[in-house]
Order: C-alpha cells, then sequence, then structure tokens
C-alpha cells in the first residue's frame, strides 16, 4: 500500500485533531489506511469556495468539501467580519435557518454555536423553512444578517451555506472577498471561538416571522374573484407547506399537490435531481395535473426560492414554460394590470432573454440589466430608491416580485403566477395564450439553454479556463452566422451577437462545476406565431450543436 506524502499526511493529521465530527475523523482515518493519496490531495487541495451567496459544495471531510469543521471555520469568519464590520451586530444578531437536507440541523446548530459564542445574538428557525422566509425573517427580526443551511437544488450529497446581510439581500464584493478572508483567518489561526467566549442568546424564531412572510407575499398580488385547478409540488423540500397555505389564503380552493413529493426528503427519491429545470423533473407534477384537471402546475425547488410553471393544453401534455416566458408573462401581466405609474422598474440579467425590455418600454417603464444572480439583480432598486421595483427575475426560474424582495422567491412568484392564471382564465384565456399576445406584439422570442458539467476533480477551474480561452479568441462565426459582435458584461461572461436576431451567452457557473450556455433567436411573426417559433428552434438547434463542438475543443 503506498505511504501518503509527509506534507499530505502532516495535513490530514491537523485537519482530524480539530474536526468535531466522529463520522468525519473515521472517514479521514480510513483513507490514510487505505493510502488514498488522490483522494486525500483532492479533498486537501484547498478550501470549499466562497462564492455565490456563501457555500456549496459535497458533504464529506476535508477542507475542500462541505462538513461541520469547515461549517464552524465559516460561520466563525462570518462572525469576525461581523463584529468589525457591522454595526450593532452582537445585540441586533443573526437569522440561522436550514432545509431538510442530510445535516442541515446540524449544521445549523454549528452555526448558532459559532456566532453565540462571539457574542452575537441567534435568531434560530426550529424546523426547517423555505429561504425565502428565512430571507424576509431578517428585516422583520431587526437582524443584520441571516445565514441559510442549503443546497437549493443540488444533489442530495451536497449541502451549502447562504449568506445575506441586514438589507435581505446576498453579499457582494467586496464584503465577499472581505468573510472569505476572515474564513481563512479562522482557518489559519485554529480559533472558532474568541478567549474567553461569551456566549450570547440563542433564541426561537417566533411563529409571528413566518406569519409576517405570509402576510407580505398575499399583498404582492390582487385578490381574483373565482379559482382555478392548481398542481403544485414542492420537489421534496421545504415550501410546500407554506404554499399551500398561501393559496389557500388567497382563495384557490382546488390544490392538488403532489402527494409523493410533498413531504421533505433529503434524498429527493422520485427525481434523478432536484431541480425543476432539469427533464423529468415535473413528470409527477405534469401527471396530477391530468388527473385533477388543473389548469397550472406551480413547481418549486427544494428551498422554495426558484419556480417552474407548467400550462395543461387541450389534449396534449402540460407544456413548461421557460424561465425567460414566465418572467416575460409576469413583467407583462404587472405593468399592464397591477401597478401604475412612470417609476416602474424591471430588472432581467445578461443571459436572460431581451423581452422584457421590449415589454417595458410598451408599458412606459424602466428596464435595467445586470450581472448574473439575485446580488445584481436587486441592486438597481436598492440604488435608485426613486423606482419601483415590479419584478426582477433572471432566466433559471427566480423571480422577485415587489419592491421588497430582494432576493428570489418562488413562493410569492407561485402566487404572482396563480393570480394571473386565474384572472386570464375569467376572460377565457390562458397563459400560452397571453404569451402568443406577447410574441405577436414583440417577435417570436425563443431561448435554449443548456449546461456542460464537469464533476471531475478542478472541473470548476477548466470551466473558467474555456471561458477565459472562448474571451481572449472568439470565434468569427457559429453555425454560418457570422459575428457581428462580441461583448464581455462580466469577466467571466462572454456574450456574442450573431446577427440575424441571434444571441448566445457562455459563462462558468458560480455555485457548481459547469458551463452554462443561453442561446436566444428572434422571428418575426409573419405566417403565424407557432411557425415563427419553429424557424427560431430550428435555427437555435444549429447554434447548439457548434456551440458544443466549440466548448470542447
Amino acid at each position: 500500500m503506498p505511504a501518503l506524502d509527509a506534507a499530505l499526511a502532516a495535513e490530514v493529521e491537523r485537519w482530524i485533531a480539530r474536526d468535531p465530527d466522529h463520522e468525519t475523523r473515521a472517514e479521514l482515518d480510513a483513507l490514510v489506511a487505505q493510502g488514498a493519496g488522490a483522494e486525500l490531495r483532492g479533498r486537501f487541495s484547498g478550501r470549499l469556495r466562497f462564492g455565490t451567496a456563501g457555500l456549496r459544495g459535497e458533504m464529506a471531510a476535508g477542507p475542500a468539501r462541505m462538513n461541520r469543521l469547515v461549517v464552524l471555520e465559516s460561520a466563525a469568519g462570518i462572525a469576525r467580519y461581523l463584529l468589525s464590520h457591522v454595526l450593532g451586530a452582537r445585540d441586533c444578531g443573526v437569522v440561522v435557518a436550514h432545509d431538510a437536507r442530510h445535516r442541515s440541523a446540524q449544521f445549523a446548530t454549528d452555526v448558532a454555536r459559532a456566532l453565540s459564542g462571539h457574542g452575537i445574538r441567534v435568531v434560530r428557525a426550529a424546523r426547517p423553512i423555505p429561504t425565502p422566509a428565512a430571507v424576509y425573517a431578517i428585516r422583520n427580526q431587526g437582524c443584520v444578517a441571516g445565514i441559510v443551511i442549503t443546497a437549493s437544488h443540488n444533489p442530495p450529497a451536497d449541502n451549502g451555506l447562504k449568506l445575506y446581510l441586514g438589507d435581505g439581500a446576498q453579499i457582494i464584493p467586496p464584503v465577499d472577498g472581505e468573510v472569505a478572508d476572515a474564513i481563512t483567518a479562522v482557518a489559519s489561526d485554529g480559533e472558532l471561538l474568541p478567549r474567553p467566549a461569551r456566549a450570547a442568546e440563542v433564541g426561537p424564531l417566533p411563529p409571528e416571522a413566518i406569519d409576517a412572510y405570509v402576510s407580505a407575499t398575499l399583498g404582492r398580488a390582487p385578490r381574483v374573484s373565482g379559482s382555478i385547478g392548481i398542481s403544485t409540488t414542492a420537489m421534496h423540500g421545504v415550501g410546500g407547506e407554506l404554499l399551500e397555505r398561501i393559496l389557500g389564503e388567497a382563495g384557490f380552493d382546488r390544490v392538488s399537490p403532489v402527494e409523493a413529493q410533498r413531504v421533505p426528503h433529503p434524498e429527493f427519491p422520485t427525481v434523478s435531481f432536484p431541480n425543476p429545470e432539469e427533464p423529468g423533473a415535473t413528470d409527477l407534477l405534469a401527471q396530477t395535473m391530468i388527473e385533477t384537471g388543473s389548469k397550472i402546475g406551480l413547481a418549486l425547488d427544494p428551498d422554495a426560492d426558484r419556480l417552474a410553471v407548467l400550462v395543461a393544453r387541450d389534449e396534449r401534455p402540460p407544456h413548461r414554460l421557460t424561465g425567460d416566458d414566465v418572467g416575460a408573462l409576469l413583467g407583462d401581466w404587472l405593468l399592464a394590470e397591477v401597478t401604475q405609474g412612470p417609476d416602474r422598474l424591471v430588472v432581467s440579467s445578461v443571459v436572460s432573454s431581451t423581452l422584457l425590455p421590449k415589454v417595458a418600454e410598451h408599458h412606459g417603464a424602466r428596464h435595467v440589466e445586470t450581472l448574473t444572480g439575485f446580488k445584481w439583480l436587486c441592486r438597481p432598486a436598492m440604488e435608485n430608491p426613486s423606482l419601483t421595483q415590479v419584478l426582477a427575475y433572471e432566466e433559471a426560474l427566480g423571480y422577485a416580485v415587489g419592491p421588497e424582495v430582494r432576493d428570489k422567491d418562488g413562493i410569492s412568484a407561485a402566487l404572482v403566477a396563480a393570480t394571473m392564471a386565474a384572472a386570464l382564465h375569467q376572460e377565457g384565456r390562458s397563459l400560452l395564450d397571453a404569451l402568443d399576445a406577447l410574441h405577436l406584439r414583440h417577435g417570436a422570442h425563443v431561448t435554449e439553454n443548456f449546461s456542460v458539467p464537469d464533476d471531475a476533480p478542478g472541473g470548476a477551474e477548466r470551466c473558467d479556463t474555456i471561458v477565459s480561452r472562448l474571451v481572449d479568441d472568439p470565434p468569427s462565426e457559429l453555425a454560418g452566422h457570422e459575428l457581428r459582435r462580441a461583448d464581455l458584461p462580466a469577466a467571466d461572461v462572454l456574450r456574442l451577437d450573431l446577427g440575424d436576431s441571434l444571441r448566445v451567452a457562455v459563462r462558468s457557473s458560480g455555485t457548481e462545476p459547469k458551463l452554462k450556455c443561453y442561446c436566444e433567436a428572434i422571428e418575426p411573426v409573419e405566417g403565424g406565431v407557432v411557425a415563427a417559433r419553429q424557424r427560431a428552434r430550428e435555427r437555435l438547434s444549429r447554434v447548439r450543436e457548434a456551440l458544443s463542438k466549440l466548448i470542447v475543443s
């Protein structure tokens, strides 16, 4: 059996000595005994990267994985940052919440212990709650930050930690770098708690905070007389109970949950990947729609910050709208039917469809384009208080409806989508009819987005390298379409204008080791909407094939 490199063996032993978890200590002991040098080098090749909103990764032993010691070091680093940068951090405190994944409750307990040990008051959710409710509670409770243990829609083996400050928004530079530096300092000096530690109160999140979230959510949609059949799924996550409550209080009395996915389950047993974007993930929802005669289906991801929408069709399976479709429909309906005034703002990201800006212009509202991620999408409204945010959205099924929502919220978006569908139903129309009308007015906007994963060690770095290569040397043509213009809305995003109303963007994911590719084609609707969409899809198919070859070359 090969001996481990001495330096690596010493690093592993130091980690084992500090690890509070007997399971992960035993895991490393076994790897050392096996002489598993390659596996250990992968786990000790740097730390789990503090990226979009915080940490996310596979649960296993070692600094490059998600485990109790990484969580404790991260929480201690966050505590140090708050104490040195945020006035009133000790007394105002931090909300700590978690989802129903494996080890989420333990990680939340560790976070609360680390913060309390630094003298920071903790408001702890005693049971799993949706991320949007936890984020709402930050401002409701007057706290300076919030930490949510969740890996959103990642596979069962993963977990993560999301960090928000007192404004209810995800952190941005330079804060993310300063927090990462504080975490690195904790890992370096090994002091998880100050000496002497002065434990602060760890109190419960009061039920009234959840009630306030429900009330605020109900206020984001007008009451519609009459109702329609709705099917829902929580995707084995934590949003189902609250979604059903809110729909019921809004007057929807024909709500049919997917029973097999209603109760939280950390293994997500009925889906291969608990992301409503993935093929097959909403199959049970579609089946329930057919069985119950529901007009729409609403699918939350496991922590309930994302939403997918399905629409019933006569004699055909339900149709799943893209995130761009839902964003345009929400924007058009909210601007046309719900809000008024010249100061209204809608926001979308650099990789989202170009339809929403046209919708905003049509309704006399302002549109702003931002970088990807809600840490950026919420900023235009926060930085321009004279503007009223009506909607912020990105194509990856994330929506923030209303002026005070600063992160994606699948539950409130579900309520507004249901209300919109019910209002259209009273007119004898569906969401698909409304989408047809939008395309007739602005052209058929069709998007096709896909990802290229790289799950092997070093995958995230390789994805970054591919984007850098394309940035340095963009293609002169793609699928026979000559490059008109290449721009870099961000250092890690390449966007290609191919003319003929074709646009492509490529970026490296901020949360997973994968390349994300976004393609849009726009077609005039002479000859009808259906034919126009088909022409767009045919062009996108050729572009996708050429782009895939370019990426792997």
